[in-house]
């Protein structure tokens, strides 16, 4: 990914429970050897990439106003439940809740957390 490419995806901020995924071309094996059935594509499109961004997860709701305690600073500020993927991951996902976007002439994928189906995680990309 050029510098100049990178810069300008630091701008765009993924909202909810959404993952930013760069794709790669399936080639019907990941890189530690996990198989893709070759009946897969019958039933639906599985893709996979590699997580760019994630977004801040699902907001939690505020609590009621409680006006027996008028005293209590109110904390308006939203609070989330983090997602599961991060930023590196290798995702497989359903390509039917994907919504394919191109940005700075690069293909992407904004996906939900709940269409992926697995993530890989090599912790020794990031020692």
């Amino acid at each position: 990914m050029a510098a100049s490419n990178k810069n300008a995806l630091d701008r765009l901020i993924v909202v909810g429970d959404r993952v930013l995924i760069k794709p790669k071309k399936l080639t019907g094996k990941t890189k530690s050897g996990l198989f893709l059935p070759p009946g897969y594509k019958e039933k639906e499109e599985i893709l996979s990439g590699y997580i760019i961004k994630v977004g801040p997860g699902y907001p939690i709701p505020l609590p009621s106003d409680d006006v027996s305690e008028p005293w209590k600073k109110r904390d308006d500020k939203i609070k989330y439940i983090p997602l599961q993927a991060e930023v590196g991951d290798l995702a497989i996902f359903l390509q039917k809740g994907a919504i394919e976007i191109a940005y700075q002439n690069e293909k992407y994928y904004i996906v939900p957390q709940h269409t992926i189906l697995l993530l890989e995680r090599d912790d020794s990309l990031f020692e």
